[in-house]
């Protein structure tokens, strides 16, 4: 049988998705339940990539199906493709099987040329409509299937509008059109050596070819790496019949939401143009109205759309994202798909459906992606602040973002790569700033609404987004803007809310974000779905605390090494380490004993009634002393400088011994638990000062629950030795102290050997916590600053890893050793506690992957326990 590649949206339904891609399986579905839509067909996703291993050509039989579906729609709209008389027109839209608005391309009035132009002008008795229609299609066409870029159009037509004293589009005359039609084909000449392409079919031929070719953009596939989209879904096309939103002020175009995108609000929310095309609203090139206003304008259609997303929304059970135009006084839905949202809007909406009885608590849960609520964990302006707001525009994207102004995507991108903390500031952004969207803290337009490009790619990203900032006046060949008096010079920097559109110069201090009412409600859902335990990684009370905000029900990693970088430690610490002998050693050990006593004082306390892993002593000794390099630079110094021989002598004498311990691979080196069993006195003082605090926490009547780390291990001897110092220390506080507390032991798993002997090294543990990051290093054989800053993207790229391995676990290798740990642990000891406490314990996907092989807690830094929270009832859920 030959292969269907053609469907009309008659033959199509909503579970489709991966055949029709999402636009098209949802017009199928629109027409299947009796909603206005103007009829069409779609080209399957099988179609494009079986175009892509053909090398770019056409599957057998496809275009002879396009021809056969092409009469169906013409025999349906009673118009026949290329007439003179009657022409039919039509879109040719992209549309994958999940929605990425805006990165691949769409072609509007396809099917004008010299002829048929004249034919729409006679079937709607308007020809300034026609040649507008037709001006429209010549710059989209040759943007998106001939390669010239759509600026070089936008000139020509600025020229005239100029030369003409005219400023909007809608003021040019037929005459004007007609001039402006020519420019545009002598463009295509000069750039293309040939004629516009006349013939309907040949274009028709050509916008499919171009649609497939854009799924493999540059923006396409930077939003399907960000978004974690697979390469090999490739996109559907949709060929519809046209219907004009540009035909008079009895027509428009318009986006409505079901519910507000950016809040969760119930209630239709969007924006409309009157006498435009789609593509006017989408792209920013003018400023539209709100939805709200079209009951004023045309109360029966504002009243149709009501209904319509009511039986959408209802339908779908699902906040919609609605494309609608209409033609003289006839509405007419162009797209419905689940609706972008932020964070906070999709935490809102889900447990308002919940509550509403439309969703369970169970599918609450699962609607939100646990990476994008990182976004409500963000800073926002200090309130107390003093503000010089210079303008306002419209809250497309809400958060705060302070940086450097830069007007290009590219520069953007290279400024932010050296460190700069950078504000994208364009007239409006195209699908092909991406990478400079990306890379910005936030993003300031001064033209396009609230569902403009910038818009709905900065809130998908969590970045703050200022649009239709009007009163900013752009002069790029000055790299600058100004707002009357005020410039604002490439460079400068600027604060941006994007949840109340100010644009404030200078930078303006963040604070942390209070979480809401439905999120509290969400992740308390969450709570009671997950069996996996979610602890934080936090080395301060500060930390702590916030980690118990929120929700953290323990502490997987406290490191101590972080407490001894204080300024007022490190001398200390320094003299502890360049001691000559054990004596001088335990010197300096007595002074730092009190200060970390003091901190585990009050992390224990903040914790309290939770358990606290804290690990001791993990880092090479070198860290925490002077750099070589500085060093050396500081005596040549001294000496040009004539510095007294003393000193000179002294710090000759501090670089030998920093050299002395100095490693080729400290990674690999004296660290971790070798450090305790060379220097069995620096353990000693940790394990006393956390006893010390522990019992007194006990005296005040105070319930803690430490659990000692020991780090590094790989052989069950190391943990045995060191198992019984600790062991001999607690006993000695409790005898010194007269009182009575419980702890345990146990180690990090970060090494291939003690996961393949973790049968071994459980008869000496408690508990077991993967150090993943190490775990990683050393079991891929790489150092994490090396791979990430030499090779490792490259790797991504050219798909030998599928991700970073330090950001989302390695399951084949790392996963396989930590399943080996986790089996052969509890085949010694069934009680065994096992989690995780690298990185990777914020990451949703790892998470899952812990779930899946019966980890006890996931631990990650305090702002990511919520994800963590909410990742691991969803690892349940699945």
């Amino acid at each position: 049988m030959t292969k269907k590649y053609v469907y009309s949206f008659n033959e199509g339904e909503k579970s489709m998705k991966s055949l029709l891609g999402g636009k098209g399986a949802n017009l199928a579905e629109m027409t299947r339940i009796g909603l206005p839509v103007p009829p069409g067909i779609t080209i399957t996703t099988e179609a494009c990539n079986a175009y892509f291993k053909n090398d770019g050509n056409f599957p057998e039989n496809l275009e002879e199906q396009i021809q056969e579906k092409l009469s169906w729609l013409q025999e349906k709209t009673k118009k026949d493709f290329g007439s003179k008389e009657n022409p039919l027109l039509v879109s040719v839209r992209s549309g994958a099987a999940i929605s990425m608005p805006g990165m691949m391309d769409t072609i509007l009035n396809l099917g004008l040329n010299d002829n048929t132009v004249e034919g729409l002008a006679l079937n709607t008795n308007d020809r300034r409509f026609a040649l507008d229609c037709y001006r429209r299609f010549i710059a989209m066409f040759s943007d998106v299937v001939l390669g010239i870029e759509n600026a070089r159009f936008e000139r020509i037509l600025e020229d005239i509008k100029e030369k003409n004293e005219i400023e909007l589009d809608y003021q040019l005359t037929p005459d004007m059109l007609e001039k402006l039609i020519e420019e545009y084909k002598q463009l295509v000449k000069r750039e293309t050596r040939k004629e516009f392409p006349q013939e309907p079919v040949e274009q028709l031929t050509m916008a499919v070819r171009a649609v497939f070719d854009s799924w493999n953009n540059q923006r396409a596939r930077v939003y399907r790496r960000i978004n974690k989209i697979p390469d090999d879904m490739g996109t559907a096309v949709n060929i519809q019949a046209m219907v004009f939103g540009n035909m008079g002020n009895d027509s428009g175009t318009g986006v409505a939401f079901t519910r507000n995108p950016s809040t969760g609000t119930r209630g239709v929310y969007g924006e409309y143009l009157i006498n435009a095309q789609g593509e006017d609203v989408v792209a920013g090139i003018r400023t539209p109205q709100p939805i709200k206003k079209l009951a004023d304008d045309m109360p029966k259609i504002y009243e149709q759309l009501n209904d319509i997303c009511a039986t959408l929304e209802a339908h779908y059970q699902d906040m919609q994202d609605i494309e609608f135009t209409i033609e003289r006084e006839k509405l007419y839905l162009l797209q419905t798909r689940t609706g972008k949202r932020t964070a906070a809007a999709a935490i809102k909406i889900a447990v308002d459906m919940a509550n509403e009885g439309i969703i369970t608590q169970e599918e609450a849960i699962l609607r939100i992606d646990p990476y994008s609520i990182d976004q409500l964990l963000h800073p926002m302006l200090d309130p107390d602040a003093e503000l010089d707001v210079v303008a306002k525009g419209l809250p497309a994207s809400p958060g705060a973002a302070s940086g450097k102004v830069v007007f290009d995507p590219n520069e953007a991108e290279r400024m932010a790569d050296e460190g700069n903390k950078v504000i994208l500031v364009r007239m409006e952004t195209t699908p092909d700033d991406i990478h400079g969207i990306v890379a910005s803290r936030g993003v300031l337009t001064s033209r396009g609404g609230m569902t403009s490009h910038a818009a709905v790619v900065a809130r998908g990203m969590g970045k703050p987004c200022v649009s239709g900032c009007d009163q900013i006046k752009i002069d790029f060949s000055a790299q600058q803007f100004s707002v009357g008096e005020t410039v604002v010079k490439k460079g400068d920097t600027i604060t941006i809310n994007g949840s109340t559109g100010d644009v404030i110069l200078g930078e303006v201090p963040l604070i942390a974000p209070e979480l809401s009412d439905e999120f509290k409600t969400l992740l308390s859902w969450a709570d009671n779905f997950r069996p996996l335990g979610v602890r934080a990684n936090a080395d301060t009370p500060a930390d702590a605390k916030k980690a118990r905000e929120f929700g953290a029900k323990g502490i997987g990693l406290c490191r101590t090494e972080h407490m001894f970088m204080a300024t007022d430690r490190l001398p200390i610490v320094q003299k502890m380490i360049l001691s000559e002998n054990e004596e001088e050693r335990k010197q300096y050990l007595e002074k730092l004993l009190p200060m970390q006593q003091e901190d585990f004082y009050e992390i224990l306390k903040v914790m309290e009634g939770y358990p606290v892993t804290i690990r001791l002593l993990d880092p090479p000794l070198h860290e925490f002393l002077p750099n070589v390099e500085e060093l050396i630079i500081e005596i040549t110094s001294m000496k040009y400088t004539g510095a007294p021989q003393e000193e000179i002598r002294e710090k000759e004498k501090l670089l030998k011994q920093v050299k002395a311990l100095s490693e080729s691979n400290p990674m690999l080196g004296h660290r971790g638990c070798r450090l305790g069993i060379t220097f069995p006195e620096i353990y000693a003082m940790q394990a006393r000062a956390i006893f010390q605090a522990v019992s007194q926490l006990v005296q005040e009547g105070y319930k803690v629950r430490p659990e000692i780390e020991i780090p590094l291990v790989m052989h069950v001897k190391e943990l045995a030795q060191l198992r019984e110092l600790v062991i001999e220390i607690a006993n000695e506080i409790k005898k010194e102290t007269g009182t009575d507390f419980n702890y345990t032991i146990g180690t990090m798993i970060e090494v291939p050997r003690a996961c393949a002997t973790a049968g071994e090294i459980a008869s000496e543990a408690d508990f077991f916590s993967f150090g993943t990051n190490d775990l990683t290093q050393t079991t891929l054989g790489f150092s994490r600053d090396d791979a990430e800053g030499k090779f490792l993207q490259e790797y991504i790229d050219k798909q030998i890893l599928n991700s970073n391995p330090f950001i989302t676990l390695d399951r084949a290798g790392v996963g396989r050793l930590m399943e080996m740990a986790v089996a052969k642990g509890r085949s010694t000891r069934e009680d065994l506690l096992v989690g995780i406490c690298g990185e990777h314990g914020g990451d949703p996907d790892s998470i899952e992957f812990c779930h899946s092989i019966g980890l006890d807690f996931v631990s990650c830094s305090p702002y990511r326990v919520p994800i963590a929270r909410l990742a691991a009832a969803q690892a349940a859920l699945k």
